[in-house]
């Protein structure tokens, strides 16, 4: 008896770490992040947290309401469901003291997204004029900065992606570069995919050109391309923004992958061809980008004769 009762308790601990392996692990560290909050409110107002149930998460909404945008309830809401899940209980996040609840508060307070802002090709050529023109051509940080912002645009990469790249994932071919992409967000089983970046005319702007040059003096003992962070990329875009002049608090890592899309989209680029370089599963995103980009083509106003 004894030894089936640990033969069901190691299945459950399999399970537990099935479930903590069904996420990145920093996807699972924004979740226990988002969830951490829910905890703190449940503790202020000596509710329990787990299992919680739809009138403490209706309520917890509610006061959330009061002081973040709705995206941000909504991402804590399915922080609290995934945290639920690993730990065996089930929440009913279809109840109308939860689904109900954030109809209204949608309809009260909107749900309109201001993200950073995207790097416009524009302003990359002006940072890369910048960089070619002004900075020190033999230092080895500002070759590997130029790297990162020309890869991180012509791939629409998120952050992570180029963080996580490794030497091992580049293969220069005739027509440009082909770079694998072992795991990423929208990758959750690692099955990998690769993204072709074409050699550019114009030399000095070109990803392909600017990363043989990087491999050439980089640092050969370490198999990471750039062996830098996530936020080391956002702090490199913010340097950037900074050096010609546009206001750095508001952009991110996030606008090397924006950009991309937005500055394609405005070019002709269509829905199809923006998601197979960015990777983007769904295409609500990339028709947003593409939205913006368009605000002026095919404008009604256009079709208006103002005179004097």
């Amino acid at each position: 008896m004894n030894e089936i009762i640990n033969q069901i308790s190691d299945l459950e601990k399999q399970i537990s770490d099935n479930l903590n392996h069904s996420k990145s692990k920093n996807t699972l560290k924004a979740y226990r992040s988002d969830f951490e909050d829910f905890e703190n409110f449940c503790k202020k107002y000596s509710f329990q947290s787990l299992p919680s149930n739809p009138k403490i998460i209706g309520l917890y909404l509610t006061n959330l309401s009061n002081q973040k945008k709705y995206s941000t309830l909504k991402r804590r809401l399915a922080s609290i469901n995934v945290i639920h899940k690993i730990k065996g209980y089930h929440i009913d996040c279809r109840h109308p003291l939860i689904r109900e609840n954030l109809i209204g508060i949608k309809r009260k307070i909107g749900s309109y997204q201001k993200g950073k802002k995207p790097l416009l090709y524009s302003n990359l050529i002006n940072i890369i004029n910048l960089i070619n023109n002004k900075l020190v051509h033999n230092n080895v940080q500002i070759i590997r900065d130029k790297a990162i912002l020309l890869l991180g645009f012509a791939g629409g990469f998120r952050r992570s992606e180029i963080a996580n790249l490794k030497i091992d994932d580049l293969e220069f071919v005739k027509e440009g570069l082909k770079i694998k992409l072992n795991f990423s967000k929208s990758d959750q089983f690692g099955e990998g995919y690769i993204k072709g970046i074409p050699t550019f005319e114009k030399t000095e702007i070109c990803p392909v050109i600017t990363l043989k040059e990087w491999t050439n003096v980089r640092d050969t003992s370490k198999n990471s391309l750039f062996y830098c962070s996530d936020k080391t990329i956002s702090l490199i875009v913010k340097k950037y923004t900074s050096l010609i002049g546009l206001d750095p608090k508001l952009y991110s890592g996030h606008s090397l992958r924006s950009g991309f899309a937005t500055s394609t989209a405005s070019m002709g680029a269509d829905e199809r061809s923006i998601m197979q370089m960015t990777g983007h599963k769904s295409s609500e995103m990339v028709r947003r980008y593409i939205k913006e980009a368009n605000i002026f083509n095919n404008n009604a106003l256009d079709k208006i004769k103002f005179e004097n």
